[in-house]
């Protein structure tokens, strides 16, 4: 990548970068580190609220898909990588651990979940900006970009890894709405 190898000879580019990045970008960031944040205490919240944040979320990052690829003519291909990485990194999380998370339980008289504070949803939303943001550095030194397999490939790949960790949460999440221990039934498969 263009971006790394500028950073690695001429650091003193960051702050160009950095300055030439418009103010809002900086105010979206703000927002999503609170929203992040809120994560990281216990909470009471609905049902509606546990989906909002995974569809918020795998908006964003298909939105960085198609606004990376979409005009380079590769629009459908990449939204579709980034789908199947999605569906792939739920199904083996959902594989390896079926379970809501540690102290989760939902108040069948409210219809809230009681959710444990956790540092993962602020992790993954700053991966999310960041991939987003250097995506962003990249095709705008370097537009061709776009329309290379080796550059879309795994930042699409990147994408659907992220929303499909905040897919697999959402869905265990909805399995204890249910009545299910776990999110998969039956025995859960091993990784040999």
């Amino acid at each position: 990548m263009m971006l790394i190898d500028l950073l690695t000879h001429q650091p003193q580019a960051l702050g160009a970068v950095v300055r030439a990045t418009p103010t809002w970008v900086w105010g979206l960031l703000a927002g999503l580190a609170a929203l992040g944040a809120s994560q990281l205490r216990n909470r009471t919240v609905s049902r509606q609220r546990v989906l909002a944040m995974p569809v918020a979320m795998a908006a964003f990052s298909a939105y960085g898909v198609v606004s990376a690829f979409g005009a380079a003519g590769m629009g459908a291909w990449a939204v579709g990588s980034w789908a199947a990485s999605a569906a792939l990194t739920a199904w083996l999380l959902l594989a390896i651990d079926p379970h809501a998370p540690q102290n989760a339980r939902l108040d069948a008289a409210t219809g809230h979940f009681h959710l444990p504070g956790s540092w993962m949803p602020l992790l993954l939303i700053l991966a999310v900006f960041l991939t987003k943001y250097t995506v962003g550095i990249e095709l705008a030194m370097r537009p061709q970009a776009a329309s290379t397999l080796d550059f879309a490939l795994p930042v699409c790949l990147a994408y659907g890894c992220f929303t499909g960790v905040f897919a697999a949460r959402a869905i265990r999440l909805h399995m204890l709405a249910l009545g299910s221990p776990t999110a998969i039934p039956g025995p859960v498969p091993t990784m040999s």
